[in-house]
């Protein structure tokens, strides 16, 4: 396992970490079970949750009488708000991060709507999202959580909670894969067991805990398992 920056930059402070991956990456999971550990391992943390808020819109386009927030917006219209919500999370987050000092742990960050924009065909939204995403500060460790589609598709279904298509899930694979971002990733595999996942993750920050990542389990005492919160209502390619 490679050493961190923070290794590497021997007293560099931790503020910005963040996960991202296709849906039934288990992105919330490792979040949530980081902002856990760090804070149990002497750096407190807050989790963020940076959704584009799909889920809420396919709520009001069915009270409309749509069957989804895409057929209520357009392909167009419903990139163009999920990354001004998208947008706004962030914002809030990174303001929370400079209120509080705590290091903010992002469910999804901007490489989230890149990668959602380009699997949804809507490339030419792209430009646009990367003008506005430019003002946020890059995390100083990105996680892509690495999954087969086929094991996405099957832990979304066992979940029940809403539902993807293997078409998009590849589309978002390939989507995140090709990223100009994609070389900063660190790849983690998260097709393995939830603890296994995340061992992995604190033994990538081991430089900037205040104890080994070994031990952290030790000190935080064992992490319970979350139920995933539920992504935004999907739109179809």
């Amino acid at each position: 396992m490679a050493r961190s920056k923070g290794a590497r930059r021997g007293r560099a402070r931790l503020r910005t970490v963040a996960l991202i991956g296709i849906d039934g990456s288990g992105k919330t999971t490792q979040a949530h079970r980081l902002a856990d550990a760090l804070t149990a391992a002497g750096l407190p943390a807050t989790y963020h949750r940076n959704a584009g808020g799909r889920r809420f819109l396919g709520r009001v386009a069915q009270r409309l009488g749509r069957p989804d927030a895409q057929r209520l917006l357009g392909r167009g219209g419903l990139l163009v708000v999920e990354s001004l919500l998208r947008w706004l999370a962030i914002a809030a987050a990174l303001l929370g991060r400079l209120l509080t000092g705590r290091v903010a742990v992002m469910d999804r960050y901007s490489a989230c709507q890149y990668a959602s924009i380009r699997a949804h065909g809507g490339q030419r939204w792209e430009r646009l999202a990367r003008l506005g995403y430019r003002l946020f500060p890059r995390p100083q460790v990105t996680f892509l959580l690495a999954v087969d589609p086929l094991e996405a598709y099957r832990r979304i279904e066992r979940r029940g909670t809403d539902h993807e298509s293997m078409r998009y899930l590849a589309a978002a694979d390939r989507a995140y894969r090709t990223l100009p971002e994609h070389p900063t990733f660190v790849l983690i595999d998260a097709g393995r067991p939830a603890d296994e996942v995340s061992r992995d993750i604190l033994g990538h920050l081991d430089g900037w805990l205040a104890v080994p990542a070994g031990q952290v389990a030790a000190v935080a005492g064992p992490v319970p398992s979350r139920a995933p919160e539920p992504d935004p209502v999907p739109v179809q390619a």
